[in-house]
């Protein structure tokens, strides 16, 4: 696909230089820190993300901070989650849209849950930014060594776990998931989850399993959840999905049957739609279907769809 890498968190140009973390600290001098609080991240009151410098209060110390990339002007990124407030916001459903402040910070910045603004970002900065919480997420999740259970500490400017009990490393996980635009003729299969908004259908989707091929996913995921065959599967674009921590393997896939048989431990409706149909659920017009978010990838694909440009 030649857009491909022009869906939201895709390829920004971001020179990662990952030969440079083992020394990275020192780098700081000149870095620019962006901070995230609980996986939000630090935006500025034009919705632009925040690079603080390095002797600010908030910036922390380079031996805590993850360094990201960017050798010219080295980016690096620092976790204030131990932060408390006065007031703090709770998670807030499916679109979280509250921003919390910070008193040591201007108060027109403030700390934004990454779905609501991820569309609005420059790519650059959504790049940086799902990678900073992918990797944070990570670190908050896997603190001891899975081979002996001992703490690990971290290393390479936060892109690598050591344990110093038995000597085993750990690096960064992330999970391939497929997410499929199976169509037939004129008609898309749209499918929606229980937990969802009311109106909100979206693209199939799951987790490869192990020693499964992303063809082998496609057909499997859509046959378990709709009961739909599945002929032909090509690969169209990927996007880093930092929920927590998910690679989107975009495919599209050609449907050989039709019915449609639910399992309801998966899905609570699933749907085939025309292009007209689509059309007017991303206007807002369509009675059942609500617009689809902006910056995920199903939306991406399914507008190329809709324009004839996924090829």
């Amino acid at each position: 696909m030649r857009l491909g890498e022009t869906v939201t968190f895709g390829g920004s140009g971001l020179d990662r230089a990952g030969a440079l973390r083992e020394g990275a600290a020192a780098l700081w001098p000149r870095a620019g820190v962006i901070a995230l609080w609980r996986g939000r991240v630090l935006l500025d009151g034009a919705g632009r993300l925040v690079r603080l410098a390095p002797g600010h209060a908030l910036a922390g110390d380079p031996a805590t901070a993850i360094f990201l990339g960017e050798p010219e002007t080295p980016v690096f990124a620092q976790d204030l989650s131990a932060w408390e407030p006065e007031t703090a916001i709770a998670p807030q459903g499916f679109m979280d849209t509250q921003v919390q402040r910070h008193p040591d910070l201007d108060p027109d910045w403030g700390f934004h849950e990454l779905r609501a603004v991820m569309a609005a970002l420059t790519p650059r900065e959504a790049e940086l930014a799902a990678t900073a919480r992918a990797l944070m997420e990570w670190h908050r999740t896997h603190g001891f060594c899975a081979a002996c259970g001992a703490a690990s500490v971290v290393i390479l400017a936060g892109w690598q776990r050591s344990c110093p009990a038995c000597g085993a490393q750990h690096f960064p996980r992330t999970d391939p998931v497929v997410i499929m635009l199976i169509t037939h003729d004129n008609r898309l299969l749209l499918g929606r989850n229980g937990n969802w908004p009311e109106g909100m259908y979206s693209l199939l989707a799951g987790f490869i399993e192990p020693g499964e091929t992303v063809e082998s996913a496609v057909r499997r995921e859509v046959h378990e959840e709709s009961g739909v065959r599945v002929g032909r599967v090509d690969y169209l674009t990927s996007q880093p999905w930092p929920f927590p921590a998910s690679l989107m393997l975009g495919c599209r896939g050609e449907a050989l049957s039709e019915e449609i048989t639910l399992d309801p431990n998966e899905l609570q409706d699933a749907i085939w739609v025309t292009r007209e149909e689509l059309l007017s659920a991303f206007a807002g017009t369509h009675p059942k279907i609500k617009p689809s978010r902006k910056g995920a990838i199903a939306q991406f694909i399914m507008s190329h769809w809709l324009s004839d440009t996924l090829d």
